[in-house]
């Protein structure tokens, strides 16, 4: 059996159970590739006793193994305390991109009518993340201000990375930041999107401002669609899209596929149990075993259950 490496990166509460329930599908016995699993405890408590340590110690070992898959994790709201795992493990590992694809659970109503796939393409690094802040003045006359900073390299692994996605998938590349009020700083990712359209003029593409991005998305049953995002408003088109798109991370069945896609780098030998982990998931509830959340009565080990089953039963076909 070929061997590969998945760092897992564990955390908090539901986001750890549903983290075990993943990484119970991707057993050797289940998935017949023999995989490593070594762990590192991204728990708020871990992160606060290590003064983030762990977290540092944690992305070295995802540069080294190339794959790593992570629990759900608290982020504490106080100024001066651990902050955010995600924003130190995408600039440790040199993570410029992060996509987040809503699709279609069969049998399951999407709630805004969306039918096609819909992919957020975000800046995983700069803009308002990790800008610095300060106040200046008293009473009426205190002002805020932060320093935002992207950078064209980032500007362009977004805009190429979103167009690849939608070659692959035959989907148009659609929206973008506010370019017309901030033509210098929001400007500078919808020159790279120009420029990547060129690159890739089989790909349908359709700029629009993000406003009247997030007004079509409510109307958009048709067309596949990729959308290229500064930082902040990828965050925020995830959280519209995905309710859309009638998925709720609260069941295992988004972190089994985020294992399931993770498979899908470990090397040719684990193409064929990545798809299978995909194919028993929408399967399952397709044919009626669902959890609480997709109006099914399944438990969450349950659910992981039948999927392991359906899952065995491909691979020995």
């Amino acid at each position: 059996m070929e061997s590969s490496t998945i760092v897992v990166l564990e955390g908090d509460e539901t986001g750890q159970e549903l983290l075990e329930e993943a990484l119970r599908v991707l057993q050797p016995e289940v998935v017949g590739l023999e995989l490593r699993f070594p762990r590192f405890d991204l728990s708020l408590a871990s992160r606060r006793a290590t003064e983030n340590a762990i977290v540092y110690e944690a992305a070295g070992a995802v540069r080294d193994a190339g794959l790593g898959l992570k629990a759900a994790t608290i982020t504490p709201e106080e100024a001066g305390d651990v902050g955010s795992p995600n924003r130190i493990l995408r600039e440790e590992i040199g993570g410029r991109v992060i996509v987040r694809t809503g699709r279609r659970i069969p049998g399951v109503t999407p709630l805004g009518g969306v039918h096609s796939p819909i992919s957020v393409v975000r800046m995983a690094v700069g803009d308002a993340y990790g800008a610095e802040e300060w106040r200046e003045g008293e009473g009426d006359d205190e002002a805020a201000f932060r320093t935002e900073r992207i950078e064209r390299r980032i500007c362009r692994s977004v805009a190429e990375f979103a167009f690849r996605l939608a070659e692959d998938t035959g989907a148009k590349v659609f929206g973008g930041p506010k370019f017309t009020v901030s033509p210098v700083y929001e400007g500078l990712l919808k020159e790279e999107m120009d420029a990547a359209a060129g690159r890739h003029p089989e790909v349908k593409y359709e700029p629009q401002l993000i406003d009247a991005t997030f007004a079509l998305l409510l109307a958009a049953s048709g067309d596949p669609l990729v959308i290229p995002a500064l930082n902040r408003d990828g965050d925020i088109l995830s959280d519209l899209v995905l309710p859309l798109q009638g998925k709720d991370v609260a069941n295992p069945m988004a972190m089994i596929l985020a294992g399931a896609a993770v498979l899908s780098y470990a090397g040719e030998d684990a193409q064929a149990p990545a798809r299978a982990i995909r194919e028993a998931c929408l399967e399952a509830v397709a044919d009626g075993v669902r959890t609480a959340d997709l109006g099914g009565d399944a438990g969450t080990s349950e659910f992981t259950d039948d999927v392991i089953r359906r899952v065995r039963q491909k691979l020995e076909v």
